[in-house]
């Protein structure tokens, strides 16, 4: 019995002599930790190049992503021409100089109005002071006159050399500005062309990478992208002529100068932006009728909120029967969020983009008969009963 706490002890003082000799062993850098502290080391580096090299493409980027969906809105057209024997080439070329005239059209329209708004401006720039001098002296009972306001700014001439100073810094951006945007539409134009044209030989690459179960997915999906966003446009542009007359002729009615242009001007905006364009182009025919006639901007606001329902509820749901209409809610939410990711750019492909997305729901997304029910339109019963009468 008295031997059993002599081994005991033996065995901890061999245990203790053991790790003291294998102290050094016991505190060693285990093997797994160089190694991943080089995969890390080699994480981040590959982590700060591609994200250098994600900002630095992502210009070329959004260039290539308006120009293919330039190219899926005009292949439609350029297929309608290729179908009755154009070359594909030449059909490609009637439609983007279309295009091109157009949008060349619409810009000297906004370059004509802005001029012409701001000469009237100008030349009623003098009464209106007048006016609201008055209307302050009346109100604040002061005696101000114009040419009291006009002394008192040219006596300070600091501020004046300050803003001269900054509008001319403000002009040589925007001339640098307006350099760089027309570099980038006609590099937009040339790859549209490009994917335009050989859009048929993009397809055969693109299929001949992948097995042929994938290819009919893939081809299908194209055909969704093209029909969709060709047909949300086209529709689009439709509402925008249709709009264009109207406003025209009831703008020369009225007899403003530029009716043409102001109702290309509002046909435009009021169709291509969601919700607000109609606010947003109604703003210069009300500043162009009060320099004319200010009563004539009553009639200008009440004609566009009149126009505007009925485009939502007669001609939008004819005109865009056989496309994707796309709900006003849905439609603002992606303008807001293009614009978050990608700016002006990213509202501009917003809702092309909501298009074909929702194209692609109708497609793939499986959807179920909805069972008539009183709790989904709310529905007096007095009037249920009727229509059932009916």
């Amino acid at each position: 019995m008295t031997d059993q706490p002599d081994e005991q002890a033996d065995k901890d003082d061999r245990g203790a002599a053991d790790s003291s000799n294998g102290g050094e062993g016991g505190n060693r850098m285990p093997v797994w930790l160089p190694r991943a502290i080089l995969l890390a080391f080699a994480l981040l580096g590959v982590y700060q190049i591609t994200d250098w090299a994600a900002h630095k493409l992502l210009g070329i980027f959004t260039i290539m992503l308006v120009a293919f969906f330039v190219s899926l809105a005009t292949e439609p057209a350029v297929n309608m021409l290729a179908a009755r024997g154009i070359n594909r080439g030449v059909a490609t070329g009637v439609v983007f100089v279309a295009l091109f005239a157009a949008v060349a059209g619409f810009f000297a329209a906004l370059t004509t109005l802005l001029v012409e708004t701001v000469t009237n401006l100008l030349h009623e720039l003098p009464g209106l002071l007048n006016e609201l001098v008055n209307w302050a002296n009346h109100r604040f009972h002061q005696h101000f006159t114009v040419d009291q306001l006009r002394d008192r700014l040219l006596h300070d001439s600091n501020t004046l050399n300050n803003y001269a100073q900054t509008a001319a810094n403000n002009a040589w951006g925007l001339s640098s500005t307006v350099l760089s945007g027309v570099v980038q539409l006609l590099t937009i134009a040339l790859f549209s062309i490009y994917l335009t044209a050989d859009g048929p030989k993009l397809r055969r690459t693109v299929c001949s990478l992948l097995p042929p179960p994938r290819q009919v997915e893939v081809l299908r999906a194209w055909d969704i992208a093209i029909s969709k966003t060709g047909g949300y446009l086209y529709s689009r542009a439709l509402l925008a002529v249709i709009s264009a007359l109207a406003h025209w002729v009831f703008l020369a009615i009225l007899g403003l100068p530029n009716a043409l242009a102001l109702g290309v001007w509002f046909g435009v905006i009021a169709s291509f932006i969601p919700t607000i364009g109609t606010y947003i182009a109604g703003v210069l025919p009300v500043l162009v009728a009060l320099t004319i006639h200010p009563i004539d901007a009553l009639w200008v606001v009440i004609f566009s909120i009149i126009y505007q329902w009925l485009q939502d509820y007669l001609l939008q749901p004819r005109i865009t029967a056989r496309t994707v209409d796309v709900n006003a809610a849905i439609a603002l939410l992606a303008v807001l969020a293009g614009g978050a990711l990608l700016g002006a750019v990213g509202a501009l492909l917003a809702i092309p983009a909501t298009a074909t997305v929702q194209g692609f729901m109708s497609e793939y997304v499986k959807r179920y008969e909805v069972s008539e029910d009183p709790r989904i339109e709310r529905t007096p019963r007095h009037l249920r009963l009727w229509r059932r009468r009916g």
